[in-house]
């Protein structure tokens, strides 16, 4: 028997833009189904480089109502969800081969005060013969200078905006395509297929294309020949290798090619390095980093640091394509690095309201999403104001749902809480609970108070009981959701014992599975768990 649907809003994709519009659709109060056709945060949304940032390098391009745009979220996204965001200190080296220190200066003191700064400290210039951060680098670099931004666990951030939109009546279909559309006059008509093979019929009155490196295709080949603007695919690949260096604060290094690459601590034993900026032409569905990438990050990164690097220290690695705004005019020899990264809403309403979504960054999705909303919600009827600004993501209520600097400031004193409540577990995994679920914690260890309690350790630091709530709360379906994107477990598992952890884990999903029923529903979520893994 086919499922029917109705609601207000359809949306394709499920990165960070479809979840964020979602979340502030449902939130207003318009019926929405969301549907991807792998899982959330499956491709683009979980491969960037982990930042909340202003986009210090795009005031080289003069994009300053870009760089206003994203100072302006950074402040709210850090305020809104502390567990999954913080601060992080950025060190810049200096040589003779940059601009000269006084423009750099000059740049940073713009970027300090383009928007009003209330969390972060401002930026300054160190002796790097002197300050730590200087230590890990050749002796060459003397000068350097320091600014803030911020880090943010990108997948979990689209799982958080899937769930608070779930948890405002939306219906989240992941691994389920949307096969055909067509369009009428006051509705859309959508088959969706889950991976079983079962059918949903959805009638929509408005359709939301977030499909991302997808857009322009899902336009010409599902939407029946509509074009839209020209998207440039853009390939970002990312290498992690043992820590280079033992202090909290990352690195910026700008490349004598104009590039700009990170160096990032990542996972307490490791150093992210990324990204790579090439024009991309092959499969979106696999994306992989080329030996080419890793020679040349590796070349960068050796540029800068005194212990070498070579593409037998990458320990993983991953890839991801933006889809990039182009103007008809644009010349397509500029070099990828330089394209916009700002985002443009497409509204079609020749008939039933179709919204397309090209570009966009991390930094500004919730921006982009009540925008979005802002231009869809007045067509469907619904007059409700925007609101996500003065809320927080699911698990950044720490001091109330109103975003507050305190729980930006005071985050380590709620661990430090959670640890002594829980103190019946290792506290690095108490500290781990905390940054992914924030105040969430106290549900996934609801009626336990001991360590038999949560079930079988099925790799160090997965125990059954998470898989559980992760199962039956956040969509998770197969291994590499859990181990991959909602959390980054897999990184830390010893390579002897990778295959018996993933056996083992697959087969205590679908046992999770099995006992809870094909149509299971959260208790705390109106979201479904029904396809098979």
């Amino acid at each position: 028997m086919q499922q029917q649907l109705q609601c207000d809003l359809l949306i394709v994709g499920g990165g960070i833009n479809g979840a964020g519009i979602a979340r502030d659709a449902a939130g207003r109060g318009l019926s929405v189904v969301l549907c991807e056709k792998d899982d959330l945060a499956s491709h683009t949304s979980s491969a960037s480089t982990k930042l909340i940032h202003g986009g210090l390098r795009y005031l080289e391009q003069y994009d300053f109502g870009l760089v206003r745009k994203a100072l302006i979220e950074r402040e709210i996204l850090l305020r809104s969800a502390p567990h999954i965001m913080r601060p992080l200190r950025f060190v810049m080296p200096h040589d003779a081969g940059q601009r000269p220190a006084w423009m750099i200066r000059a740049g940073m003191f713009l970027y300090d005060h383009l928007a009003r700064r209330e969390l972060l400290p401002g930026s300054e210039t160190l002796d790097l013969r002197t300050h730590a951060t200087g230590a890990p680098l050749k002796k060459n670099f003397a000068k350097g200078f320091a600014y803030s931004d911020g880090w943010v666990d990108d997948a979990r951030l689209v799982v958080l905006n899937a769930l608070d939109a779930a948890e405002h009546g939306a219906t989240i279909l992941t691994r389920t395509c949307c096969d055909s559309i067509k369009r009428h006059d006051d509705h859309w008509q959508a088959t969706l297929r889950k991976t079983d093979g079962s059918i949903v019929d959805v009638q929509a009155r408005a359709l939301v294309n977030a499909t991302g490196p997808w857009a322009a295709s899902f336009l010409h080949d599902t939407v029946h020949g509509r074009t839209g603007r020209k998207l440039r695919l853009i390939k970002g690949s990312h290498i992690v290798v043992r820590k280079l260096f033992d202090h909290a604060c990352a690195y910026i290094f700008q490349h004598p090619d104009g590039r700009i690459v990170f160096a990032i601590p990542y996972e307490q034993d490791y150093t992210l390095i990324g990204t790579t900026d090439i024009d991309y032409h092959g499969d979106t569905d696999r994306v992989t980093i080329a030996a080419e990438e890793i020679d040349y990050l590796c070349a960068l990164a050796n540029r800068y640091f005194a212990k070498p690097v070579s593409a037998g220290d990458v320990v993983w690695s991953y890839s991801g394509v933006r889809p990039l705004v182009e103007d008809a005019d644009d010349d397509d020899s500029e070099r990828a690095s330089d394209v916009t990264r700002d985002y443009k809403l497409a509204l079609d309403t020749d008939a039933a309201p179709m919204l397309t979504i090209f570009g966009g960054k991390i930094t500004t999705f919730r921006k982009l999403a009540e925008e979005a909303v802002d231009q869809l919600a007045p067509l469907l009827g619904n007059r409700h104001a925007a609101w996500t600004a003065d809320a927080c993501l699911p698990g950044g209520d720490i001091f109330g749902n109103t975003p507050n600097k305190r729980a930006v400031k005071e985050f380590d004193a709620f661990v430090c809480d959670m640890q002594r409540r829980y103190a019946w577990l290792p506290p690095e995994l108490i500290a781990r609970y905390a940054h992914a679920y924030g105040t969430r914690i106290t549900r996934l260890m609801a009626k336990r108070s001991n360590l038999q309690e949560m079930g079988e350790n099925i790799a160090p630091g997965l125990f059954a009981a998470e898989v559980d709530y992760l199962v039956q709360h956040e969509w998770a379906q197969r291994t590499d959701d859990i181990l991959w994107r909602r959390s980054k477990l897999g990184l830390h598992m010893n390579a002897d014992e990778t295959e018996e952890i993933v056996e083992k884990l697959a087969r205590h999903i679908a046992e999770n599975r099995n006992r809870s029923g094909p149509d299971r529903t959260a208790p705390d979520s109106p979201h479904r768990i029904d396809d098979p893994v």
